[in-house]
């Protein structure tokens, strides 16, 4: 295998779309995901349209220890990792004293401890070739805190500041870590975690159009790429950490109470 990214969610969404944007490049891929008959199904499609080689991985990344193994399975393989894009994550919605704790920590081991672990058994490798781009998934969430998705807008922040800080060490090398940072985009992640029916899923990001920000930015070795905003947005978004957080967070709040037909969740 050759020119190989290993791409973490990559049965829907946007990291479906990450893969065929990488195989249309003739990358080679190792595609990683809970579901296999939906990882089978992308790579017999990737492998007869573009001519590439597709290894399947399926794992439940919020397993302790699933890092590890995806790790050594890839090794075992005597396969050459270039491109590191940990995508996989999830939400979940309402107040945290209420929600099942197992589901905020299985939220916790896929968007903050699986994405940790994977950078760190594969980084070494990128350093020691001096080559190599990592993308970390993170979210515009990242910029605050989120009432009522108190786990997973402080596990974006993880993502961001963690990804930043690793790049920041590696300046001067040929390795990179890029943060992409998607408003809500058309995924599952909005029925998963509750927020399609929520304000702040009143307009998505077309996930094809975000991962093409995201592919792009990391070939560019950038230190974050937001996406999914209107023009001029970005900058406005940015300045949301400059604002007083009380004010913030009843926005956030508000955004996340309020239904698309107006009644309250």
């Amino acid at each position: 295998m050759k020119n190989v990214a290993l791409i973490t969610g990559a049965s829907a969404g946007l990291g479906k779309e990450f893969a065929r944007i990488h195989a249309s490049r003739k990358g080679d891929l190792i595609i990683v995901a809970r579901r296999e008959e939906k990882l089978i199904e992308l790579k017999e499609s990737l492998e007869v349209k573009y001519g590439v080689t597709v290894m399947v991985i399926t794992k439940d990344l919020s397993h302790q220890g699933a890092a590890k193994e995806i790790y050594d399975e890839v090794t075992e393989a005597g396969v050459t990792i270039d491109y590191l894009i940990n995508n996989a994550g999830f939400g979940g919605q309402g107040k945290f004293h209420e929600r099942p704790f197992e589901a905020d920590l299985a939220m916790i081991n896929v968007n903050i401890v699986a994405l940790t672990a994977l950078t760190r058994y594969f980084l070494p490798g990128f350093v020691s070739r001096n080559q190599g781009k990592i993308l970390n998934v993170s979210s515009t969430a990242s910029f605050m805190p989120g009432p009522l998705q108190a786990v997973y807008f402080a596990t974006k922040a993880y993502v961001t500041f963690f990804s930043n800080a690793v790049a920041s060490e590696l300046e001067g090398s040929n390795v990179t870590v890029t943060a992409l940072m998607p408003t809500a985009t058309e995924t599952e992640f909005g029925q998963v975690s509750g927020m399609d029916k929520t304000a702040l899923f009143n307009k998505t990001a077309s996930a094809r159009a975000v991962a093409i920000d995201g592919y792009r930015g990391m070939l560019e070795g950038k230190l974050d790429v937001i996406s999914g905003l209107p023009k001029g947005m970005a900058p406005a978004m940015r300045l949301m950490t400059l604002l007083p957080k009380k004010l913030v967070m009843k926005a956030i709040r508000a955004s996340q109470e309020v239904a698309l037909d107006g009644d309250k969740l």
